[in-house]
């Protein structure tokens, strides 16, 4: 008996494949090092899962609710507080230098998997959240409006790394959280590594989305070309 899969369960299938593989080489790096060091990538890579996960609630709920209910609106700020932690894991390259360990190259090699895997999870749930703007808006204001909710998760990023702030502290730690990015917000030119970092993070996932946006567009392009030929 042939199992049918819908096109959006083979993408979810070979994401959750594409993880498993990260947490073999993890594993198999812990082993031939006798070391657990680099574990805090396997929490990372959970919280890059998350975002991806609100938004195929939050589709849900755009279903039968308007953007504007208190329920599309809760799960879209969660949305946001999560969505940072996809990219964020981009500044872990950073940690390869931590240990002495046996083979470098094969860090690097599971670094980059992992990475890979958080960066490709948060571009999908932004094309996610973007499709429902586009049913929503015009072009123009959906494109804007993505780019202020990659300028903002791009100060988050900022945030997280510069600043050791975590997506947890909005609810632990929240006066401490504000006074800091108000402090930042308020004396901008005192802090200059916030605009490279923000405006850095920012051009790159911006451009990143660009191209995979425009890719997917030529191929179904070439599949409907196909269809009426």
């Amino acid at each position: 008996m042939r199992w049918y899969l819908s096109t959006r369960a083979r993408l979810g299938c070979a994401l959750l494949a594409a993880s498993v593989v990260s947490c073999v080489l993890f594993l198999v790096g812990a082993w031939s090092n006798h070391s657990w060091a680099f574990a805090d990538l396997l929490y990372n890579l959970f919280l890059a899962w998350v975002p991806l996960g609100l938004t195929i609630w939050l589709t849900r709920i755009l279903q039968r609710r308007l953007w504007s209910h208190w329920q599309s609106l809760g799960v879209t700020l969660l949305w946001l507080c999560f969505l940072p932690n996809s990219f964020y894991m981009l500044t872990d390259f950073i940690h390869l230098q931590d240990y002495s360990r046996v083979d470098q190259i094969f860090d690097l090699i599971m670094f980059s998997s992992f990475i890979l895997n958080a960066f490709v999870l948060g571009l999908i749930s932004v094309y996610v959240v973007h499709a429902q703007l586009r049913w929503r808006m015009r072009d123009r204001n959906s494109t804007i409006t993505l780019a202020g909710l990659l300028l903002a998760t791009s100060f988050a990023i900022y945030i997280g790394r510069d600043l050791r702030w975590s997506t947890w502290d909005i609810l632990f730690n929240p006066a401490s959280l504000l006074f800091d990015i108000s402090d930042r917000l308020l004396h901008p030119f005192s802090h200059p590594e916030m605009f490279t970092t923000t405006l850095g993070f920012f051009a790159l996932i911006a451009s990143i989305y660009a191209v995979a946006w425009y890719a997917l567009r030529l191929v179904r392009q070439q599949k409907s070309m196909t269809v009426k030929q």
